[in-house]
């Protein structure tokens, strides 16, 4: 492709951008990765970008871009769009060739799609030569619709099941779904089919009372047609985006990605993982051909093979804390409860109790002297509320219901040190008999059938 044939200007590609410096050039590019615009330390905002051209897919080029207003820099609806560059500067950053843009620079974007329409969806004011370069537009499209994009090397990707909340990290994911959670504030939810690391819990047994755990960080809770269409089994990690960015969720507007996160953090949030896109996160589209997302799926396939839908943190031939009448049965999930098309039903399931409400064992019991009891269940797809009813919570607790005997009981559940009730919880896994009905466009769902082992 011989840009030069766009008309007046210096056309380099990315390849021969090395050969540059300090030269101002125009340049036509695949959009590879991208990160958040924001206000810079100076009086600008900035966003930075890397592209690609076909002088080889090995070759990228970040690009700077610096603009006295959020609006003048470039945004964009899709994942691997074209951009085109007029009188930005090569330079050199952490010894790596780059472009900057200032406000003498101008910059058109195009639909990466392969699509009849070359009309930018957003452009400089007073940037020419955009009608002689239709053609290449389209040919870059073609040329990206034909080639393999490659996750790149990094020193520094985990998996879900390895996260902490000390570094940054990169994470090859799938986007599962995008959700605007307020205005210009986006949460991803992504996937990579492993289970993020169980969290031991700070707050003491009786803020349940007052400030009860959230079953989820979103602020309101997924619609049931979109949870139906998650994975059933892996942990689906909550990222917030940190900045306000009204035009995110076009990124991943065409169905399910693979992506890297790059640069991205962990949080914990009321005992659940949350990650955060900084502004020094940045995100890259991926194919399912490439050996990073293979790698996930492989991981993935070898889990249910093994472990089935039992948990990863469970050890094979652990101690068993309690026990359940339908031993046969095959364990499930917690979102496998949460998308079951049933009207009513029960499932065998392996879970961590988090909380109880009542908080406390003489608490437990009405007026009427039944037992009545919400427990907060998580496993590593969902946290649920399940209730606790008279005749299963004697099934449960056994003959000895006195109180310090219900407390002491209650205590192993929650993983509460002994010595007082201020400690870390830190709850183990046990299994449990987990029934529900539907009450509307909802399920309640209860403990029955399990008892704690003799």
């Amino acid at each position: 492709m011989n840009r030069r044939r766009l008309g007046a200007g210096n056309w380099v590609t990315v390849a021969e951008a090395p050969h540059h410096l300090k030269k101002t050039v125009d340049m036509l590019g695949i959009v590879v990765e991208a990160g958040v615009p924001h206000k810079s330390r100076g009086p600008d905002y900035c966003v930075i970008l890397k592209i690609i051209d076909d002088s080889g897919t090995d070759r990228e080029l970040t690009v700077n871009f610096f603009n006295r207003t959020i609006d003048g820099l470039p945004h964009l609806r899709g994942h691997l769009d074209i951009i085109l560059l007029r009188d930005v500067r090569i330079g050199i950053h952490n010894q790596s060739p780059c472009a900057s843009f200032f406000k003498t620079s101008y910059f058109a974007l195009f639909d990466g799609r392969d699509v009849p329409d070359c009309t930018p969806y957003q452009l400089s004011p007073g940037i020419r030569g955009l009608q002689s370069a239709e053609n290449f537009v389209r040919d870059l499209r073609l040329w990206s619709s034909t080639t393999r994009f490659d996750a790149g090397v990094s020193n520094y990707a985990l998996r879900l099941a390895d996260i902490n909340t000390m570094d940054f990290f990169d994470l090859v994911c799938k986007v599962l779904h995008v959700s605007e959670v307020s205005d210009g504030n986006w949460m991803l939810f992504v996937w990579d089919g492993t289970d993020a690391p169980p969290i031991s819990l700070s707050t003491e047994i009786a803020d349940e009372e007052w400030n009860s755990l959230p079953l989820h960080i979103e602020p309101v809770s997924l619609p049931r047609h979109v949870l139906h269409e998650f994975p059933r089994v892996g942990t689906i990690l909550r990222v917030l985006v940190d900045e306000k960015y009204e035009s995110f969720g076009f990124h991943f507007q065409h169905g399910d990605k693979w992506v890297r996160l790059r640069n991205l953090m962990c949080k914990t949030e009321s005992g659940l993982w949350k990650g955060i896109f900084t502004l020094e996160t940045k995100f890259r589209l991926l194919s399912e051909q490439d050996n990073s997302v293979k790698d996930r799926l492989r991981v993935g396939h070898d889990r249910l093979s093994e472990q089935g839908r039992i948990p990863s943190a469970v050890i094979p031939g652990h101690d068993v804390l309690t026990v359940v009448g339908n031993e046969d049965a095959d364990f499930t999930t917690l979102l496998d409860l949460l998308c079951s098309p049933l009207v009513s039903g029960g499932f065998k399931c392996i879970v961590r109790v988090v909380a109880t409400y009542p908080s406390r064992a003489k608490d437990f019991l009405t007026p009427e002297g039944l037992y009545r009891l919400r427990l907060t269940l998580e496993d590593p797809t969902a946290r649920i509320h399940a209730y606790l009813s008279h005749e299963d919570a004697v099934f449960l607790f056994g003959g000895d219901l006195e109180d310090y005997a219900v407390s002491d009981k209650m205590k192993k559940l929650l993983g509460v040190d002994e010595y007082g009730e201020k400690s870390s919880k830190n709850p183990p896994w046990v299994q449990c008999c987990i029934g529900f009905n539907s009450s509307g466009p909802s399920k309640q769902f209860h403990i029955c059938k399990t008892a704690f082992a003799a």
